[in-house]
């Protein structure tokens, strides 16, 4: 087990740096618009390149790479171009904010699908056609198109909820719960959506098993052998649909924050990337792909303790 995990650190930590190089090679591509938009449109192609010189944009792009990774570990991000502020303690104040939102949202998620899932599966027939329209549905409404109604309905007319904005847990624990309410559902239902048709799925596999048949006629209650037995072995599969699903998530943020004006990791990175903030979209880069692989990494080592079969790959 000590060597699957080293061989997985390994490989992350290498795909991480990869995936890096690859972003900052595109971002690369847009210094020099990045260097008109502080300078002006008026700018000239003297001061443009002098300002590229100062910043050291004008550097091999492997040398600017490597300096930039060095100063990353070193926890430093540098600083943002327009407003001067350390992209560190930005990118750490609104990743906070969009944790607050997927967490929630994928333990829910996770919940509601395994029963869901569960469920339909041992119980069949009319149960089973009832949790896959609840799939269907789920797949078939755009999330915004479901962000839309929820605060029409629940912020605009009946007033239960705030339509936008956010409120600290800090200067109110009740007020960021329902501040985070609306956005959380709208991750919710297209999560349990496909979550739940993946549990469903493998545990029709597991209980049609020749293990679970013996099981039964040994006469373990129906519970027991669902719950104890075959849950068990279709936990490996879920687990991985899960961490799928925070990744999913996390993209979906960018348009959730933007709809209910969440001062989170995806607005951050939206207007971020309409200004052309280069150290602050790199800083981003970097925890997005480091959170990403970290969750995969966990994924494989848990699967790994579950499924020692997992272990020789």
């Amino acid at each position: 087990m000590t060597s699957y995990i080293f061989r997985r650190l390994a490989a992350g930590l290498v795909l991480a740096l990869t995936i890096l190089l690859i972003v900052f090679m595109l971002i690369s591509s847009s210094f020099e618009d990045t260097a008109r938009s502080i300078l002006g449109q008026g700018a000239t192609a003297e001061a443009t390149e002098a300002l590229m010189e100062d910043r050291g944009w004008a550097r091999p792009i492997l040398v600017q790479y490597g300096e930039w990774i060095m100063q990353a570990v070193q926890g430093d991000l540098g600083q943002s171009v327009f407003t001067s502020l350390a992209v560190l303690p930005e990118v750490m104040a609104r990743l906070a904010v969009t944790l607050s939102l997927i967490v929630p949202a994928l333990l829910l998620t996770a919940v509601l699908s395994v029963s869901l899932g569960v469920w339909a599966a041992s119980r069949g027939g009319i149960v089973d056609r009832i949790a896959q329209l609840i799939s269907l549905v789920g797949h078939v409404l755009p999330g915004l198109l479901i962000a839309i109604a929820l605060v029409a309905i629940f912020g605009v007319q009946l007033g239960w909820l705030p339509a936008t904005g956010y409120v600290r847990f800090g200067d109110d624990p009740a007020g960021w719960a329902r501040s985070l309410i609306m956005p959380v559902i709208v991750l919710v239902i297209p999560g349990v959506a496909n979550m739940a048709a993946q549990v469903r799925g493998k545990m029709i596999d597991e209980l049609n098993k020749d293990y679970v048949r013996t099981l039964r006629s040994r006469g373990l209650s129906p519970r027991k052998v669902v719950l104890k037995h075959a849950l068990r072995n279709a936990g490996s599969p879920a687990l991985t649909v899960m961490s799928l699903e925070f990744i999913q998530m996390f993209g979906a943020a960018l348009i959730i924050e933007n709809v209910f004006a969440l001062p989170g990791f995806g607005s951050y990175a939206f207007n971020a990337s309409l200004q052309g903030d280069i150290p602050v979209i790199l800083g981003i880069a970097v925890f997005g792909v480091v959170l990403v692989t970290v969750v995969n990494l966990a994924t494989d080592i848990v699967n790994g303790w579950l499924n020692p079969k997992a272990r020789v790959h």
